[in-house]
Parts: structure tokens; C-alpha cells; sequence
């Protein structure tokens, strides 16, 4: 009896290292590989039981480890600059984790729940059940999409060239599948032939695709400035450091002779209205004299509602573009009614609702160019972003990734943006307050990019691009159906196993 259990310990141990190891798949780490070697491990574990709960209980210590690493930075937002005490912040973190893991549990349970031959269910159910799981986590409660297993392999990885078609849950699936395919491999429930042809299909075809090029260029190259002031977050939005503030943005943006300048989101810690007209007169007047606009990141008040929004000044008429997906218990507060007090209160974070912007807001015409501007973690959706599509031929996206210190958020967030533009064809610019500020071309590759935490300007030539990928047309539906195929696929193939009475 303790030999049994000492074995399950030891599964349940292994899942939580694997989700561990599925970690350095992402930024900052260049380790794409590991993202697919890890989930094979725990699609092994699966196929070693027949257990619906067991199942479910190794997926949640994959989750536990993957989510445990790689948001751990949520405590440094809660306790570093939310005020949050330590007594809570410590297991509010892991509360969050634990309530991540538990997409990766309902995927071992419904993979399980599947009948199906094993190798139909390495190969299709658990890559399927996987997928589902990850998309539902981008959508219920507003979403969290971060640590998608298809980020890992942006952009160096020949399995991105699935992104234009399918997005970053069809390079997920890919993933998947190939996690799946090494499974049956492992436990030798398939031919070793078809097998190893099937991997070399996956990854073979994935280079080619990134040879196409699927958008062309649409006018002029012409140069850009991104501004990172590298404030710190705690002086962010302390009055007697206001000035200070804007005289680092006035001198930098001077410093630039670029068409098209962006400062990060809220770089100007005051509400539009309020900003000197002198001041925006100098911004304005040196936007024209180059030819070009700025974009500025600042909070607006309309009608007694406020937005974090980015604006323009210079050549161009007056435009703005106001944040649609807010952050919960970041920019607003869920059930505020319930909640509000506890936040404030209790917790002592200081904060506010903001008001959502439209969900079709069209791109801003500056600098001869359609940009669709997103605002920090709105990048993260990419069904959302090609709403802009495909009349913007330009993606900005500011923020202020400030919150989060020194850790790897910084440069997993700027591994979204280059999802990102391998899904829309598009080159991504990113100004951000303390990094990851770079220059991603449409091929997802960072073309330049500045050190983190500290002050610069990066300048570069950039392009415009006109058409549309097939993930701009299609969106995730293309996804969704290939996982109903491969269900229904499986089922066939079980049913062929096992027949009915008669």
C-alpha cells in the first residue's frame, strides 16, 4: 500500500515539475522546445490512467508549477504597489494559480471522460480537451490568456508559421498535438513509422508557411520614435513628481525628428483636460514641424466617466482611442457592490472603476498610416485585435508594465506582441514606461528594442502593410472547428473499436 502511494506522489511531483519545465518554453527564455516536451510528459501521465480524477489531479499540478512560475509576478502588482498586506499577497498569488490550474485539470478530466483507442486519444482528444481549455480561459471572467502553450513558440520556432492561419490557440494546437504524437511515441501505442512521419509533416510544414508572405507593403517606409521614460511606479502618480515627469517627455519627444512619436500608456499622470496648453502646444508644434504626430497615453473624463486612452497632436486632426478590455481588480472591480468595500478597504488598494471605450473603434489616421492602438494587456486578445482589420496597417500597442518589476513579464508581454504580428501581418510597435519597448517586425522577430529600466528613445525605420492573413478572416473559428473534427474523429474511432449491440 505505501509503494502504491509513494507512486502516485511521485506522478503527482513529475506533472508539477513538467509545468514547471513548460515555463522556460517562454520569454524571456529561448527554449521553445521545452514547452512541447513538458506537456508530452503530462499527456503520458494521462494515458497511464483511467482515472477521470486522477486525471484531473495531474493537470492541476501541471497547472500549479506552470502558472505558479510563471505569474508569480502578480504579487509584486498586489503587495509592491497595490499595498496589499503580505499576509494576503502570499495567498492571493497562489489562490490565482491554483485558480489556473484548474483549466488544466478539467482538461484531464474531459480527456479522460473521452473514449477513445490510445492513440486516437494522445494525438486528438487530450491535444483537443487541451486547446478548449486554453481558449475558455481566454474568454470566461474576461479572460486570461497569458502562458498560452502557442506563445511559447513565437517567434523562433518554425510551428509559429501556423499563426497567420490559425492564431496563437492553432499554434497551440500544433503543440498539442505534437506533445500528444511523442506520447504514443513514449508508450509505443501507435506505429513508430506514421508516427515520426506525422512530426515531420508538423514541423516541416510550419517552416514553409513561414516563408509566405501573406500582406504587402503599403506606402513609404518611414521612421518612428518610442519613448520609455522609465518612471518609477511608486513616483508614477505622486504630485510633486509631476513636473518632473513632463519635462522627460518634453525633452525626449523634442529629441526626435521621427514622422510618428508614441509615448507609453498614461506617460502624461494627469487627465487630458488638464494638461497645459503651453505644453501641448510644444508637443504639437514639433509634431507638425517633423512632418508627422504623437501619440500620448493619459487618462480622459467624459461626462463624468473616465478612460485610459491614447491621443493624438500634431498634423493630424484631433483623434483618440479610449481602452475597451479593462483589467478586473486593476481598472475596475467586479460586483462592486459585493467587492468594492473589501478592495478599498480591507485591502487598502486604492482604485477606482474605469469606463470601457467602444468595441469597434476604428484605427487612428496619423503619419500617413491606419494604427490600431491597444493599450497594454488588450493585446493579449488577439479575436479583439483584428477587429481593426484589415483597414489598419499598423499595430501600436503602449504600456506600463512598471507594476511588475523586475520580473519575466515584461518580455513574456512583449512575446504576445509578437504573436501578435505574425497573426495579422503587421509590424508591432511597443512604447512602454519601463520595457519591454521594441519593434517587431511582421515576421514576429524583434527588430530592435531597448534595455529595460531605463531611460531611451528607440528610433527606427518602420513599414506599413495592406491585406489579410487567414487568422483576420477567419478569427478562432477555424480553431474551434478543427478541435470539433478531431473530437468527433476520435469518437469515430472508438465507436469502430467498441460496436453497438446487433
Amino acid at each position: 500500500m505505501r509503494a502504491v502511494e509513494k507512486l502516485r506522489l511521485s506522478q503527482y511531483m513529475a506533472a508539477f515539475c513538467a509545468g514547471l519545465f513548460a515555463v522556460l518554453g517562454f520569454a524571456p527564455f529561448p527554449l521553445f522546445p521545452f514547452a512541447v516536451f513538458a506537456l508530452a510528459a503530462l499527456f503520458v501521465q494521462w494515458q497511464r490512467t483511467e482515472d477521470a480524477r486522477a486525471a484531473a489531479r495531474l493537470g492541476f499540478c501541471f497547472g500549479l508549477g506552470l502558472f505558479g512560475a510563471g505569474t508569480g509576478w502578480i504579487y509584486i502588482a498586489l503587495h509592491d504597489y497595490g499595498d496589499m498586506p503580505l499576509v494576503l499577497a502570499l495567498p492571493a498569488t497562489g489562490l490565482f494559480a491554483a485558480l489556473l490550474a484548474g483549466f488544466p485539470a478539467l482538461a484531464g478530466y474531459a480527456q479522460a471522460r473521452v473514449g477513445a483507442p490510445a492513440w486516437a486519444r494522445a494525438a486528438l482528444v487530450m491535444p483537443a480537451a487541451w486547446v478548449l481549455l486554453e481558449w475558455l480561459r481566454g474568454l470566461l471572467f474576461t479572460g486570461f490568456p497569458w502562458l498560452v502553450l502557442g506563445y511559447s513558440q513565437a517567434a523562433s520556432s518554425p510551428l509559429a508559421g501556423y499563426a497567420p492561419l490559425l492564431g496563437v490557440y492553432g499554434v497551440s494546437l500544433v503543440v498539442a498535438v505534437n506533445a500528444g504524437l511523442l506520447a504514443v511515441l513514449w508508450q509505443r501505442k501507435g506505429r513508430l513509422g506514421a508516427t515520426l512521419a506525422a512530426l515531420a509533416v508538423l514541423w516541416f510544414g510550419g517552416e514553409v508557411l513561414r516563408g509566405v508572405e501573406w500582406t504587402q507593403a503599403q506606402g513609404e517606409p518611414f521612421k518612428v520614435s518610442l519613448l520609455q521614460g522609465n518612471i518609477p511606479q511608486e513616483l508614477k502618480f505622486r504630485e510633486e513628481k509631476l513636473i518632473g515627469t513632463l519635462e522627460t517627455y518634453r525633452r525626449m519627444t523634442l529629441q526626435s525628428d521621427a514622422r510618428l512619436i508614441v509615448l507609453p500608456e498614461s506617460a502624461l499622470p494627469l487627465l487630458r483636460h488638464e494638461l497645459p496648453e503651453n505644453y501641448a502646444a510644444i508637443l504639437r508644434d514639433h509634431a507638425r514641424r517633423n512632418g508627422g504626430d504623437l501619440l500620448i497615453g493619459a487618462f480622459e473624463r467624459s461626462r463624468e466617466r473616465y478612460y485610459n486612452s491614447v491621443f493624438t497632436l500634431g498634423v493630424a486632426e484631433s483623434q483618440s482611442y479610449r481602452k475597451n478590455h479593462l483589467v478586473p481588480f486593476g481598472e475596475f472591480i467586479p460586483l462592486r457592490p459585493v467587492l468594492g468595500w473589501f478592495i478599498n478597504e480591507v485591502l487598502s488598494i486604492p482604485m477606482s472603476d474605469l469606463a470601457r471605450g467602444g468595441a469597434a473603434q476604428p484605427p487612428l489616421k496619423v503619419a500617413g498610416q491606419k494604427v490600431a492602438v491597444n493599450i497594454c494587456y488588450e493585446d493579449v486578445f488577439g479575436e479583439e485585435i483584428i477587429r481593426a482589420l484589415p483597414e489598419a496597417t499598423l499595430l501600436v500597442n503602449v504600456s506600463n508594465d512598471a507594476w511588475y518589476g523586475n520580473s519575466h513579464a515584461a518580455m513574456q508581454h512583449n512575446q504576445i506582441s509578437q504573436m501578435r504580428a505574425l497573426e495579422t501581418g503587421r509590424m508591432m510597435l511597443r512604447a512602454t514606461n519601463t520595457g519591454v519597448t521594441s519593434v517587431i517586425g511582421r515576421d514576429g522577430k524583434v527588430q530592435r528594442m531597448l534595455p529595460q529600466h531605463e531611460e531611451g528613445v528607440l528610433t527606427a525605420q518602420v513599414q506599413g502593410y495592406a491585406g489579410s492573413t487567414p487568422y483576420v478572416r477567419w478569427g478562432n473559428a477555424a480553431v474551434l472547428i478543427l478541435l470539433a473534427a478531431m473530437l468527433v474523429w476520435a469518437n469515430a474511432g472508438a465507436v469502430r473499436v467498441h460496436p453497438g449491440p446487433g
